[in-house]
């Protein structure tokens, strides 16, 4: 049976990409470690593990539009699961298009800069360097093989499952809101609506910023949460205090400062995002979560 659709990596991302298609009664396939949750019934599961490359066989992708969102491993400069997925495709049994899911963070620290996707990709950290690399191996593959592919630079991703309340709850430090640099976000609907998009329209080859085009800090952003949902505000602490009291991978995303240029996006996709602004994204999903409380 030939596939529509097929997702790798079936996430949070990744399920509400195959929720879009199955409503407007696709078929879907996704490539899982765990059987999808009932909401995806109709969902075709390929049990498979991207870090055992022998279980990566006779994948049904043949002319399907693949979505790649797995993560790469969380050690290494590399990506080793985009390795073992390009290797296990058959030269005559491909996908029609690819579209990847990467991250701003391939652009390093650019002190507060405006950052388009003609700015150069200089990752600071390994988390950056990885996603590079999985783009770079994709890149090589699609010009071997002809199958176009597209790049999406993603921001930090919000929703209502994602929201660090509990943080604000508990009052966990943030940097001192004159010291805090520039970060960008991207609301959840948002982002499966780009990658809906960028399937349908992108052209081979293209790389996509996607953001909301409103760059604020995290500083901000709990402070917003903290406003909306009637809680304290969260203390504040200076840079260097901030380096010891959080966390390595939370410290890292906070010492890169950019501002995410998503015109591009808007204009190429043809997207009208739902939430513009960090301010009526949470409002939304404030409204969500009332719903189900």
């Amino acid at each position: 049976m030939k596939l529509d659709f097929f997702i790798v990596g079936l996430g949070d991302v990744g399920r509400r990409v195959a929720r879009h298609y199955l409503d407007q009664c696709a078929s879907v396939g996704a490539l899982s470690r765990t059987a999808p949750p009932t909401e995806l019934a109709g969902c075709r599961w390929t049990h498979a593990d991207l870090d055992v490359p022998a279980s990566l066989t006779e994948l049904p992708i043949v002319g399907s539009g693949v979505f790649y969102f797995a993560p790469p491993a969380t050690t290494g400069t590399g990506d080793v699961r985009m390795q073992a997925w390009l290797a296990s495709l058959h030269p005559y049994a491909l996908p029609r298009k690819v579209v990847m899911i990467s991250t701003t963070a391939v652009y390093g620290d650019c002190a507060g800069a405006w950052i388009t996707e003609l700015t150069p990709a200089h990752p600071d950290t390994d988390r950056g360097r990885r996603r590079l690399a999985a783009e770079q191996l994709l890149q090589a593959w699609s010009g071997r093989s002809g199958v176009p592919s597209v790049i999406l630079r993603v921001a930090g991703i919000y929703g209502a499952a994602r929201l660090p309340i509990d943080k604000v709850r508990a009052g966990a430090p943030v940097i001192r809101a004159d010291e805090a640099w520039f970060t960008n976000r991207i609301h959840e609907d948002d982002l499966t609506q780009v990658c809906v998009a960028a399937m349908a329209r992108a052209p081979a080859g293209a790389i996509y910023n996607v953001a909301d085009g409103q760059p604020s800090t995290m500083t901000d952003y709990f402070y917003q949460i903290a406003d909306l949902f009637a809680l304290p505000r969260p203390p504040a602490v200076t840079r260097d205090q901030a380096q010891t009291t959080l966390s390595p991978a939370m410290w890292s995303y906070l010492n890169e400062s950019k501002r995410i240029d998503n015109r591009k996006m808007l204009d190429e996709l043809g997207i009208k995002l739902r939430y513009p602004s960090l301010r009526e994204g949470l409002a939304a999903i404030k409204i969500t979560l009332s719903k189900h409380s």
